[in-house]
């Protein structure tokens, strides 16, 4: 088969998975694609090239592309989300020594209770205290900076790249990380962290990753583009099946792709997540999902929340700002170029993010559509405004 060559950026952490496998498992060569897949050392220096051109695709920050979008992050280049990569798959963690200082006021632990973990480390910050993100327009600055509300102002946020942030906290240059997995397990394998939440205690169904490609070379390679995201689509099919996991952790843990021992990438796949090092490991739900429950899909909601909270940071409209953000995910192309495969698609676009307390049904071309919960740590609900 003559393939289409596509140069496709990533930055190694385990939800890089779905571009991984679809290209070592065949997927991309069956749509007639070939994925060269190019690591990048920064989110900087991912964005920039695909800014420029020399990248086609891109693992990508779901903030990036509205980002990008609005001209708040590098060059102002029309970015879309042809669909998400991943759900969730971040954790929050401190140095160990801050994590005693917590227990020391009070704190019992235990790895899912955002308020009574918020109130601990606010509690223990008398000064300002370092918090590592991997960029300013990511999901871990956005659901951190939501997590601590009115207390935001006494953490100072550090932007550093993933796989630097575990020899941060044993430096001492950190005193609080939020990062993808496998970071937060490295960190803590080092015995100088602890992990204290997982991003998914803070919203149970926040898109973290997502295929990110400029707008207008979407538009010049619809046939191209199709088969990426159906080549993509099927890998996060096949990633969510849990006989898989034990395969995938095999091949990402591989030198050319994130080159570190399989136990760590596992754990991140299955949601067995150890805060500690020597302690049991804590079952995470939902800790990380690359397809179950419409999580490929690209909702203009999300995109709206995503966009209200880069207005709250900047000063600026949050509606207005929700709206634009919504035009950078692409539901239409979704629709179009998945559908072949036989999914069974939503019926809208948004929805009121947060309203799901539980596993339920919306309605969908086939009626049989589950949504599983995708509630705030507040209660609170977010829907897109109005046009």
């Amino acid at each position: 088969m003559n393939c289409r060559l596509l140069n496709c950026g990533y930055v190694s952490l385990v939800d890089c998975a779905p571009l991984v496998i679809a290209k070592t498992l065949g997927f991309a060569e069956e749509e007639g694609i070939a994925l060269n897949l190019l690591r990048q050392p920064s989110w900087a220096a991912l964005r920039d090239l695909l800014a420029m051109g020399h990248l086609d695709a891109a693992h990508m920050l779901a903030p990036m592309p509205v980002a990008m979008s609005l001209g708040l992050s590098g060059q102002h280049v029309q970015t879309d989300a042809l669909m998400v990569l991943s759900i969730n798959g971040t954790v929050i963690g401190t140095s160990a020594a801050l994590a005693d200082k917590m227990r020391g006021a009070g704190w019992k632990g235990g790895f899912q209770d955002p308020i009574g973990t918020r109130a601990a480390l606010i509690s223990v910050s008398d000064k300002p205290v370092r918090v590592g993100v991997p960029f300013p327009y990511s999901m871990h600055r956005l659901l951190f900076s939501y997590w601590m509300g009115d207390a935001a102002a006494r953490f100072k946020l550090v932007t550093m790249p993933p796989h630097l942030m575990a020899d941060a906290v044993a430096a001492g240059d950190l005193d609080v990380f939020c990062v993808g997995e496998p970071w937060g397990s490295v960190a803590v394998n080092s015995g100088t962290a602890e992990l204290i939440l997982p991003g998914a205690a803070i919203w149970q169904f926040a898109p973290e990753k997502v295929l990110g490609v400029r707008r207008s070379w979407a538009s010049e390679h619809p046939e191209t583009t199709g088969a990426l995201m159906r080549a993509i689509y099927r890998a996060a099919y096949w990633l969510d099946r849990p006989e898989n996991h034990g395969l995938a952790a095999e091949i990402l843990s591989r030198s050319d792709h994130l080159d570190l021992p399989d136990d760590a990438i596992d754990r991140a796949l299955t949601g067995e997540i150890l805060p500690v090092l020597g302690a049991a490991p804590v079952k995470v739900p939902n800790f990380l999902r690359f397809n179950i429950g419409a999580a490929n899909f690209p909702w203009r909601s999300q995109a709206g929340w995503i966009g209200a909270q880069i207005a709250a940071l900047h000063g600026l409209s949050p509606s207005e700002i929700a709206r634009s953000a919504a035009t950078c995910f692409r539901p239409d192309l979704f629709r179009a170029h998945i559908a072949p495969l036989g999914v069974d698609l939503p019926m809208t676009s948004s929805k009121p993010e947060g309203s799901m307390t539980d596993h339920g049904a919306i309605a969908s071309q086939r009626g049989q559509l589950i949504l599983g919960p995708d509630a705030f740590f507040d209660g609170k609900i977010c829907e897109l405004p109005p046009a």
